[in-house]
């Protein structure tokens, strides 16, 4: 999963109707739509003023770029 992330200062939410949080344990929690699924956020308690944000999320052109691959020995054939 692509993801980017921000200062939870800077993130401002328009709505939280379908917004809910998933508390997985020690700290670390998900946010996903409540109507179709999607994740959208984590928060990790190492990292409490960041914001992870899942790229797809994002509307384009989003001005992202690749700063690194995790468990790039595991990626499909058709990845470079």
């Amino acid at each position: 999963m692509a993801a980017t992330s921000a200062s939870v200062m800077d993130v401002h939410f328009e709505a939280e109707e379908t917004l809910t949080w998933y508390d997985r344990g020690g700290g670390i929690e998900y946010g996903f739509c409540s109507t179709c699924g999607s994740s959208l956020f984590w928060r990790a308690p190492d990292k409490p003023d960041d914001l992870a944000i899942c790229a797809g999320t994002l509307n384009q052109p989003t001005g992202l770029s690749t700063e690194g691959i995790l468990f790039a020995s595991e990626l499909a054939d058709y990845l470079e």
